[in-house]
């Protein structure tokens, strides 16, 4: 029997998203079996600040890359969101699973929907790219910073520290736990973050078994699309918890790519938005292309600025 291990966060939706992977290998690879390395990631150690003012990249995914480099895990299962586009050297992101429901949802025990909250309303949202866009929409809420894990941002919605709280719906969905919350909206009108709703498998490049077997899970249209959005946000240089929002889509009867990005301050204002639609066999510079649009219109300006005032009180914590 071959040995298979992932290297996961210990966190409720990463092991859902490490389980669901290993049942998908064990069907498809009868002869192997799969172990999980649970590891406790620096981003999930860090809950009394925004993940904006951690500095580094990949606070949620270093720690299981260095479990691979060291030899004690054969691949990682990320939420593809979470990856940022640098992977070290001796690693390969070589599939990406099938992209879910990307929304973002309106939760609250008070009211109905966004446009029911009253003026100076409280809003919590771990995000930047969410703040932006929800003041765009919204400047009268005031927004609120909401930290820990998906169970204990629930409970403070519960305990009323929250009017309502704005997670991303493909996690609730799987942990089952919508059905305890009185008021759930989709937010359609957001653009999600790169990569959002699909997981990415992370591998030891020098191990071909491994990438054979990895490569059983990886979905063609979703991973050009996160292509994409990989490639805008290395180009135009945002971090993972930067006021940007990017979003590729394929339309496979036609074989076209169309990607939309927004990038702004946090409070809402300065919003740039633009949009491109190019053939699927141009997936590799579309990204590339919709960057350069924006950096031209001013993008890189808008988000050196944007960082400075994100928390203009606070001073970032480097990595």
């Amino acid at each position: 029997m071959e040995k298979l291990v992932i290297a996961t966060r210990a966190s409720a939706l990463a092991l859902w998203q490490a389980y669901h992977i290993k049942e998908r290998i064990e069907t498809s690879f009868p002869d192997v079996t799969v172990e999980l390395n649970e590891i406790t990631s620096r981003g999930d150690k860090i809950l009394d600040k925004p993940l904006a003012l951690v500095g580094g990249k990949g606070h949620f995914t270093k720690e299981l890359e260095d479990e691979m480099l060291a030899g004690n895990a054969d691949l990682a299962v990320h939420s593809l969101k979470d990856v940022p586009t640098y992977i070290p050297e001796g690693l390969e992101l070589c599939a990406i699973t099938e992209r879910q429901d990307q929304s973002d949802v309106f939760l609250s025990h008070t009211y109905k929907s966004l446009n029911d909250l009253p003026e100076g309303a409280v809003v919590g949202t771990t995000s930047l790219r969410r703040r932006m866009q929800l003041l765009e929409k919204r400047p009268d809420l005031k927004v609120k910073d909401l930290r820990g894990n998906v169970n204990t941002r629930l409970r403070k919605l519960a305990e009323g520290q929250y009017d309502a709280i704005i997670l991303a719906y493909i996690g609730l969905k799987r942990l089952d736990l919508l059905k305890d919350i009185p008021y759930v909206e989709k937010l359609d009108f957001f653009i999600p973050p790169m990569g959002q709703a699909a997981l990415g498998i992370e591998i030891v490049a020098s191990n071909d078994r491994v990438r054979e077997i990895a490569m059983s899970l990886n979905h063609v249209p979703t991973f050009l699309c996160t292509k994409v959005e990989r490639d805008f946000i290395s180009v135009i240089g945002a971090g993972c918890s930067a006021p940007v929002a990017v979003n590729a889509t394929m339309d496979e009867e036609t074989q076209r790519i169309s990607v939309r990005a927004m990038i702004g301050y946090p409070d809402g204002t300065h919003i740039l938005h633009e949009q491109m639609e190019a053939p699927v066999d141009s997936a590799d510079i579309l990204g590339d292309q919709l960057a350069q649009k924006m950096i031209e219109h001013g993008a890189l300006d808008i988000l050196e600025n944007a960082e400075k005032i994100a928390f203009k009180d606070e001073m970032p914590e480097r990595l």
